[in-house]
């Protein structure tokens, strides 16, 4: 199954928009490379509102997040992980509204590896005045939300489903435009595609993601994901075969006319994948698996 990318979407940025009857967006102006044409902070409810990643900490955003909200109440802030397009702004919308912050938990990894800066740096700040797990219900007086936790881009990555819709708002974990980066140490490739099966099983009728427009046919992208990743595992076996034994020279076999600024990105996928055929018994490293190691097949 191929893996096709809908990058079609577009919408005003800083002002919301309703997409569907319970689910308006407000689009934060952060375009760039990991973050496609920007935050898409969501907004749940109408009597009362959850607010899901509410954004950056930037003026600009901040100012049309409160003009968005006016004089509705949010009585809950939602967060999906804890990267710096996605988290910060939930300190402001707390002192303004006085709701409580949502999520799994502190941010769990480094920013860095082996001096590679990729994504949007840790919110190293954030900590959740409710701590929430897998399952969990987060209810709202015209909203029920359920905690699906979806660890593998992000130790802390929670997905939430919007009961009683078949909606599933997921964060940086599925998106339509991209695939998702699983940076070590935090991001671990065996937890991201248990998590990704995890969805397979479950029934959404459309995602969500934080950025870019919505998915419709959520099972078939997600083993497109899956399917893409094997393919991604024997191109890294096969450049260790060839006697590729370092990431930037797989990266540029594997990757050729990327993008520049994504190469630190790709590189560290390459890595998640690396240690993971390391546990597996696939490959070998000598030393502790790092992006400066050398690689081997088995």
């Amino acid at each position: 199954m191929t893996l096709e990318f809908d990058r079609t979407f577009d919408a005003p940025y800083q002002k919301v928009i309703r997409v569907a009857p319970r689910i308006r967006r407000l689009l934060v102006r952060n375009p760039g490379p990991f973050t496609f044409k920007g935050t898409g902070v969501t907004l749940v409810g109408d009597c009362e509102i959850a607010v899901i990643d509410p954004g950056p900490d930037d003026p600009e955003h901040l100012a049309a997040l409160r003009e968005a909200i006016g004089g509705e109440t949010v009585s809950h802030i939602l967060v999906t992980h804890t990267h710096r397009d996605h988290s910060p702004a939930a300190r402001a919308l707390r002192e303004w509204t006085g709701a409580k912050i949502y999520g799994f938990g502190p941010h769990g990894g480094a920013a860095r590896e082996g001096g590679a800066v990729v994504e949007e740096a840790g919110d190293t700040e954030f900590a959740p005045d409710v701590t929430v797990r897998d399952r969990d219900t987060i209810e709202g007086n015209c909203f029920a939300l359920q905690c699906v936790h979806t660890p593998g881009h992000t130790s802390n990555h929670m997905c939430y489903a919007l009961l009683g819709e078949k909606a599933l708002f997921t964060g940086d974990h599925v998106m339509g435009w991209s695939t998702s980066v699983v940076v070590p140490p935090d991001g671990d490739m065996a937890d991201y595609l248990r998590s990704l099966r995890k969805l397979l099983a479950r029934d959404d009728a459309v995602y969500w993601p934080t950025h870019g427009g919505p998915i419709r046919d959520p099972r078939k992208v997600v083993s497109a994901y899956l399917e893409h990743r094997e393919a991604r595992d024997a191109q890294i076996l096969a450049c260790l075969k060839d006697g590729l034994a370092q990431i930037p020279d797989m990266v540029s076999t594997i990757y050729a006319g990327l993008d520049p600024r994504l190469k630190p990105a790709a590189g560290l996928t390459i890595l998640a994948h690396l240690i993971q055929m390391v546990r597996d018994g696939r490959a070998i490293c000598e030393g502790e698996p790092r992006l400066n190691a050398h690689f081997h097949a088995i």
